[in-house]
């Protein structure tokens, strides 16, 4: 009779039952997405039958310690316990059973075990990994769980796969972890020693010789003197042999393994062979040369045959420890070598001179030796004969007739590649000097003539360009060739070689001569006065510490009146004093004693700096012509892209990231030119406002007229002729007579 279907009548478990699904094995742990290996639910998410649970709260409170998983925390943390077990040995009566030691590791990232037995010599078991790395369960009842760091401990045992394995100490890590995680730790036992392998190792003592064989251990003393070696530089007189004479030697002993050679310092042109070696490394035996020795006399051991030829063809070796019949050998220590001490190099009596700082140092260290007074060895330097050439003849170049001079072989004349390379005119460094001249003459017509003269760094030649003038009768152009150009005052037919100009030597109100034409420089352009400036090592014109010094031993003695004289000029008291104004003082109080390039270098240096607009107009013309050439109209795509780098929305970019995104577009501009352009752009944090900067070279938007006051020429001497220019403007005199002559109440 079945049961009504009715609440608290049926039987039936999934009665109500609304969840029926395969429960997954993937789940999370510490918010870690992994596999559960224990503890999975069955149908529905309920506990398969005969299954305990597995707790899933924690003995420590929420908080302590880390919240990262165990394979991240316990990475590469290891418990290693000393464990041993006993072996059954069936079938043998000498012995029952083996100890056998073990290592059991315990990896805290996953609760795995290893069991690893160290290997013995000879012992005839497979030993290594005795239990590979993995989970292992408690023995039964409790075989659905795994061992734990709880159930470890020093003086206890445990089974593993129901062999029991005592555990009698743990490494020092081990220990302190246990006991930070709670544990009691007992204290270390003791391992019962193998019987087999006690009567073992009675045997093989048994086999050891009593008087056991010389060793010769040579490894600790190449490991600590590896690389060490010791020099002495001496000398070996050899003035009594037929065509003898003092040679130089270098010693060279090695601490690794006490061994010596020798090479020698052969002078140029002496006449002999360039060899490798004077004595080859090797021992070096103190009285040598010695007899010829028979085979088998110096060996480093001796062998006996107790039975010699008596018990058939067969002879008992032995070892002999006294050494009957060993040839003992002298051979140099370090202990023999000193600066001073003669040394017999197989017959050779050389002299230890000399020697190193490493030498000195490892003697003073060792053997306490302080005093190392060398020996005065080196013959005196020949006296070197004055070579004398032959007047220059006139045929090509003084170089090149003095190539002739100096070997058989001609030569052509080497030139400083160098110096040519690092000042050869690159972008819009030009290395070359202009100046602006005339000549030095009363004639009416001739000191009217106005000329540039160029200097060229790279090769110290310069050339004379005269500037064409309208209704002068002259013809101007190419006056004098780029060339070297001697000093006057020189004779042309003569030994020594022959002065040039250098770049020194030219400055502003300077007199020159060039082949007989007398020069007077009237100015240079701003290029020559600022690498000038900058070079003030080498253009003594253009150093200001050089000139406030001189200027300082002038006007000391009257530094008052000089004071006074600066300040009548400014009645109104504005601290300023124009150009020719300062010009004029500063040639009253030195007596023309400072030239004009002195005067322009002081001049410059305390300028009043005007912000001009001139440089940066001028590039961006120079821009603009170039991209008009082009036709490179793509700024808005330039603009665009700058929009998209700029994430912070500033309106500002680095300079660099504005130089790639030219470079990305193929803008046509030369790199100096737009690395020059940039410049003139940039913020105090090397910064450009991009909207500004490609709206300026924008030739389609704003178009920049062009410069039509600056001619240029194909010819590179060319520089039309105006004005001379004033350095300056204005001069700053206070500034500078306190550099010069300090500060005083009244000025």
């Amino acid at each position: 009779m079945s049961l009504p279907q009715l609440p608290g009548y049926s039987l039936n478990k999934n009665l109500g039952k609304e969840k029926f699904h395969k429960s997954q094995h993937w789940g999370f742990c510490n918010s870690i997405g992994m596999l559960t290996n224990e503890d999975k639910p069955g149908i529905g998410g309920e506990p398969l039958l005969g299954r305990c649970q597995k707790s899933k709260f924690s003995i420590y409170p929420r908080g302590v310690g880390s919240e990262v998983p165990s394979w991240v925390a316990f990475d590469k943390q290891v418990l290693c316990f000393d464990a041993y077990f006993e072996d059954e040995v069936p079938d043998k009566d000498k012995e029952l059973y083996r100890i056998r030691h073990c290592k059991i590791y315990f990896y805290l990232e996953d609760d795995t075990i290893q069991v690893l037995e160290p290997q013995l010599k000879n012992s005839g078991m497979p030993q290594g990994t005795f239990l590979r790395r993995h989970r292992i369960p408690l023995p039964p009842p409790n075989e659905d769980k795994f061992y734990t760091i709880q159930d470890f401990n020093v003086n206890i045992d445990i089974v593993l796969y129901s062999r029991v394995f005592k555990i009698y100490d743990c490494d020092p890590f081990t220990r302190n972890f246990l006991r930070k995680m709670g544990i009691m730790v007992n204290p270390p036992g003791t391992c019962p020693d193998d019987p087999y392998m006690k009567e073992r190792k009675k045997t093989l003592d048994r086999m050891n010789p009593l008087r056991p064989y010389e060793r010769f251990d040579t490894l600790r003393q190449f490991l600590e003197h590896d690389g060490h070696v010791l020099r002495f530089y001496c000398l070996w007189d050899d003035s009594e042999s037929m065509f003898g004479d003092p040679r130089e030697l270098v010693l060279h002993y090695f601490l690794s393994d006490d061994t010596i050679e020798v090479k020698e310092v052969i002078p140029a042109n002496s006449g002999r062979d360039a060899i490798s070696l004077f004595l080859n490394r090797g021992k070096l035996p103190k009285f040598a040369p010695t007899g010829v020795y028979n085979p088998g006399q110096i060996t480093d051991r001796t062998i006996l045959n107790v039975f010699g030829g008596l018990v058939g063809n067969r002879g008992r070796y032995l070892l002999d420890n006294c050494k009957t019949g060993a040839l003992d050998q002298e051979f140099y220590k370090d202990k023999d070598l000193k600066i001073g001490a003669v040394i017999n190099i197989w017959g050779r009596k050389v002299l230890l001179c000399d020697c190193d700082e490493f030498t000195k140092q490892y003697y003073k260290t060792k053997y306490g030796i302080v005093d190392f007074t060398p020996i005065p060895y080196k013959n005196p330097p020949l006296t070197k004969v004055e070579r004398i050439f032959p007047p220059y003849h006139g045929y090509g170049s003084e170089e090149d007739s003095l190539c002739s001079c100096l070997g058989l072989m001609p030569k052509p004349p080497q030139k400083d590649f160098k110096k040519f390379m690092e000042k050869d005119s690159f972008g819009l460094e030009s290395y070359v000097l202009r100046f602006l001249a005339k000549l030095d003459t009363e004639d009416c017509i001739d000191k009217e003539r106005r000329f540039i003269i160029s200097y060229y760094l790279s090769d110290d030649t310069l050339s004379v360009y005269e500037l064409r003038m309208r209704n002068s009768g002259i013809l101007g152009g190419k006056f004098l060739e780029r060339d070297r150009v001697k000093k006057p005052g020189q004779l042309l037919f003569k030994s020594e070689p022959s002065e040039f100009f250098k770049a020194w030597d030219l400055f502003v109100g300077a007199h020159v001569c060039f082949n007989g034409h007398n020069f007077i420089l009237l100015n240079c352009d701003e290029y020559a006065f600022s690498y000038m400036e900058q070079h003030a090592n080498e253009f003594p014109m253009s150093n200001i510490e050089l000139i406030l010094k001189k200027l300082k031993a002038i006007g000391s003695p009257s530094a008052r009146d000089i004071k006074l004289v600066f300040a009548a000029t400014d009645p109104k008291h504005t601290k300023v004093l124009d150009y020719e104004t300062f010009r004029e003082v500063m040639l009253n109080i030195t007596n023309d004693r400072l030239t004009e390039h002195e005067i322009m270098t002081v001049a410059r240096y305390y300028s009043v700096r005007e912000d001009s607009d001139s440089d940066k107009t001028l590039l961006i013309a120079l821009a603009q012509e170039q991209l008009k050439k082009y036709t490179f109209e793509i700024f808005d795509k330039i603009i665009d892209m700058c929009i998209y780098k700029d994430q912070a929305k500033t309106g500002l970019l680095p300079s660099p990231a504005i130089r790639i995104l030219c470079k990305s577009f193929r803008m046509p501009l030369p790199d100096d030119l737009l690395r020059a352009l940039l410049s003139k752009f940039e913020d105090s944090q090397e910064r450009i406002n991009y909207q500004q900067f490609f709206s300026a070279i924008n030739w389609r938007v704003n178009m920049v007229p062009p410069f039509q006051d600056m001619p240029y020429s194909k010819n590179e001497d060319s520089w039309n002729y105006v004005a001379p220019p004033l350095p300056v403007k204005s001069v700053r005199y206070l500034p500078f007579l306190e550099d010069v002559f300090g500060l005083e109440d009244e000025s």
